[in-house]
């Protein structure tokens, strides 16, 4: 993977991994994590594609945005990454809430969207869930971070599961609190911000989850995929949150197909 550096307005910087060449393939990750979150999808995928994994803001090397940035402003900042690359219109996928920002930007710009992925999204949360994770999102803002919490909630025991929590430890670990708290935040109040505009995304849509993960749930995916013009669910049978980590080849096989499927 080749390091890079996208110059962006404001004297911010986005940071991304580039590799492979072809059709254009824009990985957005999720909170807490990395642009090498998606190290299992570059490696397969750059064999035909050109793909290109991107440090959300305040994550890995990128520039963090202001304290008080919703989740908009991260679509805002999506949107002027993929336009300062210059690409035309990308196939985008997004993981937990790479995935909101991947709905914004495809509901908003369709014109920089060829295909849209949502791994592991949020969809209208119910006031209870909402709440718990706002009030997550508030902790943070105290500088303390619970790392043990999500690692149970997101892996089992086997062995594919703990090598891949032992990566999102390391990821967690590494974060810059204050941009850790200020996508948290965003993220926690953004699950309603886009959600009745699926209507509006005419793309072919992939929508994948797991079975075992109760924030972002099959039924979740199931009314996403039925809002979409061209929308598909695909739930992956006792998989949790980090599935494109523990469960690689069948989700590289899902994107595999929606990457073939005709705009």
């Amino acid at each position: 993977m080749i390091s890079k550096i996208q110059q962006l307005s404001n004297n911010r910087v986005a940071h991304y991994f580039e590799q492979g060449e072809g059709e254009p393939l824009v990985l957005i990750h999720g909170v807490g994590m990395q642009a090498a979150a998606w190290t299992p999808q570059i490696e397969y995928f750059s064999k035909y594609y050109r793909v290109i994994s991107v440090d959300m803001p305040g994550h890995g090397q990128s520039t963090k945005l202001a304290d008080d940035a919703s989740l908009q402003d991260f679509v805002n900042w999506t949107i002027e990454f993929i336009t300062a690359l210059g690409l035309g219109a990308v196939n985008l996928a997004g993981h937990s809430m790479g995935s909101l920002i991947t709905t914004g930007v495809s509901a908003t710009r369709p014109d920089l969207v060829k295909r849209m992925a949502v791994l592991n999204g949020v969809y209208k949360r119910t006031p209870e869930a909402k709440d718990a994770v706002i009030q997550r999102a508030e902790e943070l803002k105290t500088g303390h971070i619970d790392i043990e919490t999500p690692l149970q909630r997101w892996f089992g025991d086997s062995e594919i599961e703990q090598q891949a929590a032992r990566k999102v430890k390391s990821w967690l670990e590494d974060v810059d609190m204050s941009g850790y708290a200020t996508a948290y935040s965003a993220f926690a109040r953004g699950d309603a911000v886009y959600a009745d505009q699926w209507s509006n995304i005419h793309c072919p849509a992939l929508i994948l989850t797991g079975t075992g993960d109760p924030n972002s749930t099959a039924e979740m995916a199931i009314q996403m995929a039925s809002q979409a013009k061209n929308g598909k669910a695909v739930v992956i049978e006792n998989e949790r949150h980090m599935v494109n980590l523990t469960a690689p080849d069948k989700v590289n096989n899902a994107m595999q197909a929606w990457l073939e499927t005709s705009v």
